[in-house]
């Protein structure tokens, strides 16, 4: 542990919170001079008060030891860079427009690459007066389904879940071109322009 950066990201953290040295300290159970102490780099905080302080400060635990607190570089100013994290325990759906560090059921989750979808796994888009009706021959049985369609423009992004045992079958507004994503339990993410 770098002692000096991660005592320069506490007092940063800490002052975005706009907390006083006392504050956090009273938080932690400890004293306002080991506050001081940690972001004069005269030492690091036990290990012991690291998920406390983690979450106290609203900073991921990983990015607090390394001492970095810089913003993403890239930037999330347009939904066609939009990235999808799905949880593998609980089935849970995040999005990001940029660079992110997700997690969910305590495991770090990795961005999904979409692939061309085909087969099974290309859904049809009947148009039905300003909609587009998508089906798809794909399972939906439990393991083994379609669990979310998304319609991603440069502004906007629709996501609708699907569950299994039902049909598939999804409405979405026809508006412009855009990028229709949907993701097998099995298989992945996949994508196909609309």
């Amino acid at each position: 542990m770098d002692c000096e950066k991660i005592g320069a990201l506490i007092r940063a953290a800490r002052r975005e919170r706009g907390m006083t040295q006392r504050e956090l300290g009273e938080a932690l159970h400890i004293s306002d001079r080991t506050v001081s102490k940690w972001e004069c780099a005269q030492g690091c905080p036990d290990v012991s008060l690291l998920p406390a302080l983690s979450a106290r400060l609203g900073v991921d635990l990983e990015r607090m030891l390394s001492g970095d607190l810089e913003p993403s570089r890239e930037k999330g100013d347009s939904m066609k860079r939009i990235r999808f994290f799905v949880c593998p325990h609980c089935g849970n759906v995040v999005t990001a427009t940029g660079e992110a560090s997700v997690s969910c059921c305590g495991r770090r989750l990795e961005a999904l690459t979409p692939q061309r979808a085909e087969g099974a796994h290309r859904l049809q888009a009947e148009a039905v007066e300003d909609e587009w009706f998508l089906t798809a021959e794909h399972p939906m049985e439990k393991g083994h389904f379609l669990s979310f369609v998304a319609f991603v423009t440069g502004e906007r992004c629709l996501l609708i879940r699907t569950y299994p045992e039902w049909e598939m079958q999804v409405r979405i507004p026809r508006r412009g071109h855009g990028k229709l994503l949907h993701y097998c339990t099995e298989h992945g993410l996949f994508y196909q322009l609309l």
